[in-house]
């Protein structure tokens, strides 16, 4: 299986809205690329899962359980299952989601 990716090669901005690239899947843990367009925002949801969402580019806030995030390129969030959050780009941001596979 060939793991070897660019994530900066696959960085691919919509003209709005929010696109997604899958980067990797196995047993253990699912990997997307999210590529989102300046202004667009996610409404507050939760996921069953942990997850880690890490800044690759762009700026953004990111709303953890009432808390406000500053995304920025290196900026790595961890979220516990169950987790409310929700995010919003200011400008063009791209991050990696990290979803344990795992209850």
């Amino acid at each position: 299986m060939n793991i070897d990716k660019n994530i900066q090669d696959m960085i691919e901005y919509p003209k709005e809205g929010v696109l997604s690239k899958e980067v990797y899947r196995d047993d253990t843990f699912n990997t997307d690329l999210f590529c989102m367009a300046a202004g667009k925002e996610i409404s507050e949801h939760t996921s069953t899962k942990k997850a880690i969402v890490y800044v690759v580019d762009g700026k953004g806030v990111f709303n953890l359980e009432g808390q406000d995030i500053i995304m920025e390129p290196g900026k790595l969030i961890h979220m516990d299952a169950n987790a409310k959050h929700s995010l919003k780009a200011e400008s063009n941001t791209s991050f990696l989601l990290i979803l344990s596979t795992k209850t």
